[in-house]
This record gives C-alpha cells, sequence and structure tokens, in this order.
C-alpha cells in the first residue's frame, strides 16, 4: 500500500495540475469554475458518506453517528464553517491560476503552500521548525522567484482565454496562503477532538455547499440564469471534477501508509511530469532560468521533509 499510495499520489498531482490547464484553455464552450467546485465537494461529501457508513459497519449506527455529531452539536459543526469557506474561495483561486500559468509553472508555485502552512503552523500551533526547514523554506522561495522571472508577463490569447501571468500568480500565491491556513487550522481541529477524520471531512464538505452555491450565484449568476449551472459539462469536466474531489483523500490514504520523505518523492516527482508533458501538449518551452528555479522547489521539498536524528530547532 506504500507504493502504491506513493504512486497514486503523484499521478493525482500531476494530473489535476494538466487536467485543469488544459480544461481552461480548450476550445468549445467554456464551463463555469465555481460550478466544479461546488460538484467537487458533493463527490467529496458523497465519498466521505460512504467511508463514515464503512466504519460504523451498518445503516443505524451510520446515522445516529451522524445525528449525533452534526445535530447535536452545533457549535462543533460551526467551527469548521472558516475552513470550509476558504476551502470554497482556494479551489475558485486555482482555477483562475490554472486559466493564467501554464501546467509546469503552476504546479511550482503552488508549492508555495509549504511556506505558509509551515508560517501558519508556527503561529497558530506554536511548532518549532528544525534548521533545515527554514533553509528549506528560503531555497523554496528562491525557486518560485526564479520561476517566475523566467515567464515573461503579458497578457496573451490562448484558446480564446486572455493570459495574464501576473493574475495567475497572485491567485496562485492566495490560495496558497489560504491553503496553509485552512489546513492547519483543520488540523487543530482535527487534533482536538476524538471525532474520525471521515466524519470531520462530512462536516467540511457539508458546509462547503451553501458557500460554493452563493458563489456560483454572486459570480457567475447571469450565466447560470441563462445557461444552467451545468453549462459546458462533458465527460472531461465531470473528470476533473472527480479528480479534484479525491485529491484529500489520496493525501489522507498517503500519510496513513507512507512517510514525508516519500511524499515529498511524489510531489517531486509530479513537478517533473507536468513540465515534462507540458512540453509536448501545451508547447511549453523551458529555458535554464526556469530548470534551476525547479530544481531548487524539489530540493526544497526533499530538504523540509528531512528529519536527522538529532537537529537544532528554531523557536518563534
Amino acid at each position: 500500500m506504500k507504493y502504491v499510495s506513493l504512486i497514486t499520489l503523484t499521478l493525482q498531482n500531476a494530473a489535476l495540475g494538466l487536467s485543469m490547464r488544459y480544461a481552461r484553455t480548450r476550445s468549445g464552450d467554456m464551463f463555469l469554475s465555481s460550478s466544479a467546485v461546488l460538484m467537487a465537494e458533493v463527490v467529496k461529501l458523497v465519498t466521505c458518506l460512504v467511508l463514515v457508513y464503512y466504519e460504523e459497519g451498518n445503516l443505524r449506527n451510520w446515522y445516529k453517528s451522524l445525528y449525533k455529531t452534526i445535530v447535536q452539536q452545533p457549535f462543533d459543526t460551526l467551527r469548521v464553517c472558516v475552513p470550509s469557506l476558504v476551502y470554497i474561495i482556494q479551489n475558485n483561486l486555482l482555477y483562475v491560476s490554472a486559466s493564467h500559468l501554464d501546467a509546469a509553472t503552476y504546479q511550482v508555485t503552488y508549492q508555495l503552500k509549504i511556506l505558509t502552512t509551515a508560517m501558519f503552523s508556527v503561529v497558530i500551533l506554536r511548532r518549532s521548525l528544525l534548521f533545515i526547514q527554514w533553509i528549506a523554506l528560503v531555497v523554496l522561495l528562491s525557486g518560485v522567484v526564479l520561476v517566475q522571472l523566467a515567464q515573461t508577463i503579458v497578457v496573451q490569447p490562448i484558446g480564446g482565454v486572455e493570459q495574464n501571468r501576473l493574475l495567475g500568480f497572485i491567485a496562485a500565491l492566495s490560495a496558497c496562503f489560504l491553503s496553509g491556513f485552512a489546513g492547519i487550522y483543520f488540523e487543530k481541529i482535527l487534533k482536538g477532538s476524538d471525532i474520525s477524520v471521515w466524519m470531520r471531512n462530512v462536516q467540511l464538505s457539508f458546509l462547503s455547499l451553501p458557500f460554493g452555491l452563493l458563489t456560483c450565484l454572486v459570480n457567475d449568476w447571469s450565466k447560470v440564469r441563462e445557461h444552467g449551472l451545468f453549462f459546458g459539462y462533458d465527460l472531461f469536466v465531470i473528470y476533473l471534477v472527480v479528480l479534484q474531489a479525491l485529491g484529500g483523500l489520496v493525501v489522507a490514504m498517503v500519510v496513513k501508509f507512507a512517510d514525508n520523505i516519500l511524499k515529498g518523492f511524489a510531489t517531486s516527482l509530479a513537478i517533473v511530469i507536468s513540465c515534462v508533458a507540458s512540453i509536448y501538449l501545451f508547447n511549453f518551452h523551458m529555458t535554464f532560468q526556469f530548470f534551476s528555479g525547479a530544481l531548487l522547489v524539489i530540493c526544497s521539498i526533499f530538504m523540509y521533509n528531512y528529519r536527522p536524528k538529532q537537529e537544532s530547532t528554531i523557536k518563534v
């Protein structure tokens, strides 16, 4: 299961970036990204409900567990409102980023979530980072800067969509901050109770639905009213929705069966796959500066996940 989870995470990470880029730049009717985010939450909710049923063993215990956790503990459920709203905004920003950045640049830039997660873990959870982890964060930031400077910030049409690299970078950076905050906040909630991770994800997805629907109505009301919520959907969009929804479940599987080094290897390999695939699929031109930046990011991932037997820590 260790290597199965490793391969699954690698393919999911690489496929998601490439698929989102292709979906947002191909010709034909453009689907609503807010609708895709909403449907991904529906798929996550259904999947987690099935997993909770598997944990409980029968329908009666499943219903009692859901009622006790969600209905009888309203204040605990409302605590999950914060990450549920943040994740909805984050996922919408990822579509904006994928619309304006090529898959390779998007994949490398989004690794800044390691930096933001580390920041919030120090501030919220009062954790201490190893000295090598602080060095890794500096290397990570340097690599992303090199990657961004290697790309000319211009507005150009691709597949009928105006490409603005600056807008794409800002969206990716904002998504990284939201991802770091929501991840650490959700971790704090998980560790502060004895509720299972799948039940917490049921709460998360259940509360995300009204936020996702509100996002659709606010951002795309005119299009929804004219064409419907599923305008532009085809088999590829359905595949993309399912792929995005199952991403969090894949990460949970990796955390359970693998270790941080293997997780870092999977992430790094996904970057390499995205870069190579982008050359053939999207006519991506890799410069030496981009290659150097991507290499620094990959090195930083391994450095951050490295755990020496004894190492000094820096407290903030």
